[in-house]
């Protein structure tokens, strides 16, 4: 990925990814989640032209600075997440021997949303932006969007290896409502434990400053 200046103005938040930024939103969610899914799309020349390729760009809410895009959340909501690609995507871009395997380990980070729920699909900064709160931005945006949904809560899953993503959801009203450890999964996909956080939904549409 390539770095980006890091700017002087202000940050602003839209929904949607902007037209012509899918590969720019493929390499920051590679780059934020690479660990995690690398064990299912990699290698990365494959994986984020794969992302790219099948991205809901209306699930997502980017932040962009000077007109780049330098961050986004992506959020599941009405059986739609920002990352797509079907089975039969899968074996096309990797082939039937390495795509079945690849489907078995996808199928392991699939979180479906109770009624009422918006689950978010974590977030993705730039690293050189980082620290300027444009993760809380994104925070409250998908809450708005949630609220004008009419959903009651948002839904996110943390692993262990990320503790700096859990602290930026604690300061945003995320908590913790359960962990599910497994450690037989640690050395495939580098990560022992995930936890689940909620955070309620206000009825009128939290609305966080639009600049950090």
């Amino acid at each position: 990925m390539e770095a980006t200046s890091p700017g002087t103005g202000p940050v602003a938040v839209q929904r949607g990814v902007p037209a012509g930024a899918e590969r720019r939103a493929a390499e920051l969610y590679w780059d934020a989640f690479g660990r995690k899914l690398g064990p299912a799309l990699n290698p990365p020349g494959k994986a984020v032209p794969f992302i790219a390729a099948h991205l809901n760009a209306d699930r997502a809410v980017c932040a962009l600075l000077d007109g780049q895009l330098v961050g986004l959340a992506g959020y599941q909501l009405g059986g739609r997440a920002l990352t797509g690609g079907s089975a039969a995507a899968v074996l096309r871009a990797y082939g039937r021997l390495g795509g079945l395997h690849r489907l078995l380990l996808l199928a392991l980070f699939e979180r479906r949303p109770t009624p009422g729920q918006l689950v978010m699909d974590g977030i993705a900064v730039a690293p050189d932006v980082r620290g300027r709160g444009v993760g809380s931005l994104l925070i409250e945006e998908v809450a708005a969007v949630a609220a004008e949904r009419h959903c009651r809560e948002i839904r996110l899953d943390v692993i262990d290896t990320n503790p700096r993503a859990r602290a930026l959801y604690e300061r945003r009203g995320f908590t913790a409502v359960r962990t599910e450890r497994t450690p037989y999964l640690r050395r495939l996909l580098g990560f022992g434990a995930v936890t689940t956080m909620h955070r309620p939904v206000e009825a009128a549409g939290p609305r966080g400053a639009r600049t950090p």
